[in-house]
C-alpha cells in the first residue's frame, strides 16, 4: 500500500510544471548532502573532434541562484584537456527508486590556482587529497598495474603539509546550465519535459517521452 501511495504521488508532481522543478533542484542539493544520493555520482560526457567520452564524477557544490554545479579534477586529466578546447558538455542522472532521468547540458570553466580552487581544496580532506599526489596523468600508460603514487601516501602515512603539493594537480570544474532534460518513467504514462536557461529563466517545454 505504501508503494502505491508513493507512486500516485510521484505520478502526482510528474504532471505540475513548478513540482517538477522545485523536485529538480531538491535532487541536486540533496546529493551534496547525502554520500548514498544516486544524483552524487553522474555521468559527465565531453566531446573532441565529434568523439564522446564519458565517465563519473562527483558532484561537491550545486547553486541554484547561478545555474551552476561543480566537481574536482585532476588538471592533467583528458577530460580537463578536451574541456579547454571544447567548454561544452553533458551530465546524466539516474535515481533508479524514483525511476527519474536528468540530462543537464553545461558550460564549463576551469579554476585552477584561483580563489575558488583555493578555497576546495583546503576543504578538502586529508584523505581525498591522495588523488592528487599520483606522479603521472591520469591514463599514462603504465608497465604493471599501479597508481603512480609514492607507497608513503598510498599508505596514508602523511601529514597535512605533505599533502599540499596535491594543490599543483587539483582544480575545480564549475557549469553554468544551460539546459535541463527531466524524465519520469511510470506505467501510468512516462512524463518528460525541458527547462532553457537560454531563452528566458525557466522557459518550460513538455516534450514526448
Amino acid at each position: 500500500m505504501k508503494n502505491k501511495e508513493i507512486s500516485t504521488q510521484a505520478f502526482f508532481y510528474s504532471s505540475n510544471e513548478n513540482s517538477i522543478k522545485n523536485k529538480i533542484w531538491s535532487y541536486l542539493e540533496d546529493s551534496i548532502k547525502d554520500r548514498h544520493s544516486e544524483f552524487r555520482t553522474p555521468v559527465f560526457i565531453t566531446s573532441n573532434n565529434e568523439e564522446p567520452d564519458g565517465r563519473i564524477v562527483v558532484i561537491r557544490g550545486v547553486d541554484q541562484q547561478s545555474l551552476s554545479l561543480w566537481f574536482h579534477a585532476d588538471i592533467r586529466s583528458s577530460k580537463v584537456n578536451i574541456l579547454k578546447t571544447n567548454p561544452n558538455a553533458s551530465f546524466v542522472f539516474y535515481d533508479r527508486k524514483e525511476k527519474i532521468q536528468l540530462r543537464i547540458k553545461v558550460r564549463c570553466s576551469i579554476n585552477f590556482k584561483n580563489n575558488i580552487s583555493k578555497n576546495a581544496w583546503q576543504n578538502t580532506q586529508q584523505i581525498s587529497r591522495k588523488c592528487y599526489l599520483a606522479s603521472l596523468a591520469p591514463g599514462t600508460k603504465l608497465e604493471k598495474p599501479g597508481t603512480s603514487i609514492d607507497e608513503k601516501f598510498e599508505a596514508f602515512e602523511y601529514s597535512v603539509e605533505e599533502s599540499e603539493m596535491g594543490e599543483n594537480n587539483f582544480c575545480v570544474v564549475t557549469c553554468k546550465i544551460n539546459t535541463i532534460e527531466w524524465l519520469y518513467l511510470s506505467v501510468k504514462g512516462h512524463r518528460r519535459a525541458k527547462i532553457d536557461f537560454n531563452k528566458q529563466k525557466n522557459h518550460f517545454n513538455w516534450l514526448v517521452p
